[in-house]
């Protein structure tokens, strides 16, 4: 598309004027190893100003702790429930690819369905080992994908008006089975935060706040905030004004994925770890020490899905996250971030956040955004510059709040060719699977496992007509060119950030409109 539907000349020539100013180089890319050595893109350091404390945040100690699963599977370590590794030959009704929140529901609805079927769970690692066990804890009703998209693959704006409607009730669904299932997952739904920290930023708040309408959310559960209301809940210093979304619950990603993973043993399922699926051919399931026969099996394994759904089906895209050690109560008055809502911003490089139990600061954000070849980084070492610049973000939502860093790591989230996700179930094979969360995954897992288990079984529900059935996107380039697609994205929404602050114009910055379209993300 010619640049000038994307913006007025006035626009496009501010634009080329920052790219060529000093400004624009805050945010530049170079290689370096990370990540246990392997060459990745990612940011060089960025010159932050100096902290409350005179230093540079490029001078702070390192983490304790980087890695490792992240923190929420290191805070359980001795609470990790433990499962035996497949070896020789089975049979069973139902086999599932996968041990994270996708597989583990499909698992949990398929006994629901029929208590006795035959139900086992293949995790390569170990349960929660991939997002299930990173993520930020966001147990939200926003669905995997754009829902224009949806409304024209099929059904119209009435089907992607149900789809959010399943997101909606899927929150408290989850949250009663959790209730009903005595699993404890530091849930507490407390609503959901966006900040706007730039005029266009609030903008695109307003502009967002429309579309939820328009599919079916309603004032009570999406509404604007002004700069006053937005700083009597969470007080943030640069804040514009912001979004509340009623329906999103905090929740502890490991302590979820356990309590399903105890249910299930409970329920008679057969969980297997280290017991990786080399390969799935018709009713076959070929592990590295085993075979298994399947009447029917369900491929979760989200941004680790290249080897059995194909490389270009999905993409694993990195995010990473900080966690600080404990405030003191003074910092938290002084915050006034008093209840358990999430917090995210309406940045191009947008960060989200929680309020732990035990009060902690939880964040993530994209630092090294993609891996060449679909690589997915093992157990998650972050690079410094990475640790650097979410913590650089926290400290500008609340300057002068002393924190430290305790825990950082990274996972990768499934992301298709248009970001949109989709559960698929083919009778004729009986294999299923359901991917393409795209950062939205906690309440997506469950949507999208038992809609699996409901089409399988030919069970007629709500779930069965929504419009990310059957959904697919078209596939992602080859290499190099999916990797510097990717890079060039971010790279264009960092730097449009930072235009966005400079300028201090209520208008989306070009270079994002068109890293947007480079995505695949337009309406």
């Amino acid at each position: 598309m010619p640049l000038r539907h994307l913006a007025t000349p006035e626009e496009i020539a501010d634009a080329v004027l920052f790219l060529a100013s000093s400004e624009s180089s805050y945010i530049t890319g170079a290689t370096h190893p990370v990540d246990g050595g392997h060459t990745a893109f990612q940011q060089r350091p960025t010159r932050f100003p100096e902290t409350d404390e005179g230093h540079t945040m490029n001078a702070l100690a390192a983490p304790p702790r980087n890695g490792e699963l992240g923190f929420w599977v290191a805070q359980l370590a001795d609470k990790k429930p433990s499962f035996p590794r497949f070896t020789g030959q089975d049979s069973v009704d139902v086999a599932i690819v996968g041990g994270g929140y996708t597989g583990l529901w499909a698992a949990y609805f398929a006994k629901k369905l029929e208590p006795s079927l035959s139900v086992a769970v293949f995790e390569a690692e170990q349960v929660g080992y991939g997002a299930s066990g990173r993520n930020g804890g966001w147990l939200s009703a926003m669905p995997p994908g754009n829902r224009a998209t949806f409304a024209r693959a099929g059904g119209g704006l009435e089907a992607s008006r149900a789809l959010q409607q399943e997101f909606v009730a899927g929150v408290d669904a989850v949250l009663d089975i959790l209730e009903a299932e005595g699993i404890d997952a530091d849930q507490h739904k407390g609503g959901a935060l966006v900040a706007a920290h730039t005029r266009a930023g609030l903008g695109r708040l307003v502009t967002r706040r429309d579309a939820e309408l328009k599919y079916g959310l309603t004032d009570d559960e999406v509404h604007l905030l002004d700069r006053d209301e937005f700083q009597s809940r969470i007080n943030i210093s640069t804040v514009h004004g912001g979004l509340f979304y009623k329906h999103c619950a905090r929740i502890h990603p490991a302590k979820l994925v356990y309590g399903l993973a105890d249910t299930l043993t409970s329920m008679g399922v057969s969980v297997y770890e280290s017991s990786r699926v080399d390969r799935v051919e018709g009713k076959t399931l070929t592990l590295a020490d085993g075979r298994v026969t399947a009447a029917k099996t369900f491929i979760c394994t989200e941004g680790y899905s290249g080897q059995l759904l194909g490389r270009r089906s999905l993409i694993p895209v990195n995010s990473s996250m900080i966690v600080t050690k404990p405030l003191p109560e003074e910092a938290w008055q002084q915050i006034g971030w008093d209840g358990p809502q999430c917090l995210n911003d309406s940045a191009h490089t947008f960060i989200y956040s929680q309020r732990t139990s035990d009060g902690r600061i939880a964040m993530g954000g994209r630092g090294v955004p993609y891996r060449f070849g679909s690589g997915t980084g093992g157990a998650g070492a972050t690079a410094r510059s990475t640790i650097d610049l979410i913590s650089h973000k926290l400290r500008t939502f609340f300057p002068g709040i002393p924190f430290e860093v305790d825990h950082a790591w990274s996972g990768v989230l499934g992301v298709t060719r248009d970001w949109n996700g989709g559960v698929h179930w083919d009778p004729a094979s009986g294999i299923g699977s359901s991917t393409g969360y795209a950062g939205h995954g906690v309440t997506s897992a469950y949507v999208g496992g038992r809609t699996l288990v409901e089409l399988a079984f030919e069970k007629e529900t709500e779930r069965t007509t929504l419009p990310w059935v059957g959904y697919r996107a078209r596939k992602w380039e080859p290499e190099p060119i999916r990797w510097l697609g990717v890079h060039a994205m971010y790279r264009l929404f960092g730097i449009a950030d930072r235009w966005e602050e400079r300028r201090g114009s209520s208008k989306t910055s070009l270079l994002a409109r068109f890293g947007s379209r480079l995505a695949g993300l337009h309406e």
